[in-house]
């Protein structure tokens, strides 16, 4: 047994400059699980809700002293003197303390914190990797990287609908590889960007966000600098797209305002189909809003044996939801933000119940991140095959890649790159 002793929290800065909370978590035998919980700008209605103290005087608003002091005087209290190594009570127990459907009571940040601390901590204890903890010996395949090297959306300042045109580089036989082939496409965009007479600066997830023509160009862009790379599109390197949908979604007149016209749902599916015909598209994230489950059914039909659909807005790593989708089958991957549901062990079940249902899962940062690097362990224990970490750039985007490159090395031939078997549509290339 390894009794919680301590928890504590503070106040630190994500990568947007806004307060988030750091949280550590002590027990009796020494160990110490410290946890950086991430924010997202484009953030689903059904997500569990954040902490924020809405004191215009500190931070416009959005200080976490609220989550501090409920991991200090409620969680705190209630958990000293539990065993680590019981995640999904210790889970349980501040789920109940909270008492809401959507954490909003206690705050999914002041919880995330804690149950990732804790999570650490029983690690320390057991005196194993994070990954090697979590998924014990079936934690073995290091993930495609799918890096949003075009931003778009709210994620930029500039004038493309779509939030992140990424690079998959799928077509290598080591992680290691796929990711020194991104970072070359990367850099190799750059260089376009800049004789072409475009801005080189970058949106919130460490991609560039230059004005363009059109949705489609920053897709010419993205094959052009691939070449430039001297890599193959649709063989070596895919391309993926979230939509975010749900951000450029007008309710009162169920439209998309999509390229400057109220786009139909039918109009919007067809451009999907024509993009995928068009190009080496293999994964379309939020292609409709959230609640519009008839056009996700109806593309699923369409195109789902085809292409990864993945729900991020639409299924906010929550089992009920990812249940309803299974049901209407309106898409056929998870997008896994831990922070949109506020526990490990919820997490956890968003995932196996995807699992079991033959999905795809894509675990994901958030574009108000830290340097904590969770989910680069998180994707290797569960085996998820795909994690979306941002941009080749910036410290805190770059820390998953690092962390990744690690477990690669500690698995050494164990370890397995998902490539090509992670995307249905990348076999056909």
């Amino acid at each position: 047994m390894a009794a919680i002793e301590r928890i504590n929290a503070r106040q630190i800065l994500d990568s947007r400059g806004n307060p988030t909370l750091e949280v550590s978590l002590e027990t009796d035998d020494g160990a110490e699980g410290v946890a950086c919980v991430p924010s997202g700008a484009s953030t689903g209605i059904y997500e569990a809700v954040e902490k924020r103290d809405g004191d215009s005087k500190h931070f416009n608003g959005k200080g976490v002293g609220g989550a501090i002091k409920a991991v200090r005087e409620v969680i705190a209290p209630a958990l000293v003197g539990l065993d680590s190594i019981d995640q999904r009570g210790i889970d349980e127990r501040m789920i109940d303390l909270d008492g809401t459907k959507n954490k909003s009571k206690l705050g999914a940040n002041a919880i995330l914190g804690v149950s990732m601390a804790n999570l650490r901590a029983a690690a320390q204890s057991a005196d194993l990797a994070l990954f090697r903890y979590l998924g014990g010996v079936n934690g073995y395949i290091l993930p495609v990287p799918c890096m949003n090297i075009l931003n778009g959306g709210v994620h930029a300042d500039n004038n493309i609908d779509i939030q992140e045109f990424m690079i998959i580089p799928y077509g290598f036989d080591s992680f290691h590889e796929a990711l020194e082939a991104g970072c070359e496409t990367y850099a190799s965009l750059k260089s376009i960007l800049k004789e072409e007479g475009l801005s080189s600066s970058v949106g919130d997830e460490g991609g560039f966000a230059p004005d363009l023509e059109s949705n489609a160009h920053a897709i010419d862009l993205l094959l052009k600098a691939v070449r430039s790379a001297g890599f193959e599109p649709g063989k070596e390197i895919g391309i993926g797209i979230d939509a975010a949908s749900s951000e450029f979604y007008d309710e009162e007149s169920s439209s998309y305002m999509f390229e400057g016209s109220a786009r139909s749902r039918e109009w919007m599916m067809d451009y999907w189909q024509r993009l995928v015909e068009a190009y080496p598209v293999v994964s379309i994230e939020d292609p409709f809003a959230q609640d519009d489950w008839e056009g996700w059914s109806e593309m699923e039909e369409k195109m789902g044996s085809e292409i990864q659909i993945v729900g991020d807005d639409l299924l906010t790593t929550n089992s009920s939801r990812i249940s309803k989708a299974i049901s209407l089958k309106a898409c056929n991957a998870l997008l896994v933000k831990p922070n949109q549901i506020g526990t490990v062990s919820e997490t956890l079940d968003a995932m196996r119940i995807a699992f079991r249902h033959g999905f795809a899962a894509m675990v994901s940062h958030r574009s108000g991140e830290t340097m904590d690097i969770f989910i680069a362990d998180l994707a290797v224990a569960m085996n998820a095959c795909q994690i979306k970490a941002g941009a080749p750039a910036r410290g805190e985007r770059v820390a998953k890649y690092n962390r990744l490159l690690k477990i690669e090395m500690m698995l050494g031939e164990s370890g397995k790159y998902a490539g090509k078997s992670a995307f249905k549509r990348a076999s056909k290339f």
